[in-house]
């Protein structure tokens, strides 16, 4: 059976699920881990719960079937049936690594108790941090093991590129692929990602432990 490790690895290689209309039921990643992922024209369910109860749910839902996996009807019955929570529809972006050195200077963060570092760690594997004038970078292992960013920037020194750059400094980092989650409606955030060379590919929405 293909995992969503498989998907993932694929789609950031620009090698996206059929476009059928179908939706994929795999079992959780991880205890941590469920949802759902949409890319184009193609769903994946990540649950232990049946997947007979996953598509009879979905035809249940009066919408377009290609929306389905991701309509409020659909996603309020997964929650109650599995006794998760949620916070929001994220799009979903990856970026190739790229060599060099990062274009700015970044101090690692040792303290555990940082902010930042905490909630990262409720959601992530292997978190590291990064401090740089104004800002902080934070990786780690999130859904299905992919590596995933992301960044804070103060108030009183946004609109001036650190965020681009911070993104970008990530790139430098890695070896592998860097995947980011972006509520749709924050615009500066994913249009500071996309200047920095992150693609989006699809959209998601993870369950989290009550």
């Amino acid at each position: 059976m293909e995992t969503l490790r498989d998907i993932l690895d694929s789609v950031a290689r620009g090698v996206f699920p059929p476009a059928d209309g179908r939706t994929t039921v795999l079992p959780q990643p991880s205890r941590r881990d469920a949802g759902v992922l949409a890319f184009t024209a193609h769903s994946v369910v990540l649950t232990d719960e049946d997947p007979a109860w996953v598509h009879d749910t979905l035809r249940e839902v009066d919408c377009d079937a290609l929306a389905a996996p991701m309509n409020p009807r659909f996603l309020a019955a997964l929650m109650e049936r599995t006794g998760r929570g949620a916070e929001t529809v994220d799009a979903v972006l990856v970026a190739e690594p790229l060599p060099g050195t990062p274009p700015l200077a970044l101090r690692e963060i040792e303290d555990a108790g940082h902010s930042r570092v905490g909630y990262a760690r409720r959601r992530r594997d292997d978190v590291r941090a990064w401090a740089a004038d104004g800002g902080v970078l934070v990786m780690g292992r999130g859904v299905a093991g992919r590596l995933e960013v992301s960044v804070e920037v103060d108030e009183g020194v946004r609109h001036r590129g650190l965020g681009r750059l911070l993104v970008t400094a990530a790139r430098h980092l890695v070896t592998e692929p860097l995947w980011a989650q972006v509520t749709p409606g924050n615009a500066r955030s994913a249009r500071t990602f996309q200047a920095a060379g992150y693609r989006q590919v699809g959209a998601e929405l993870l369950l989290h432990k009550r």
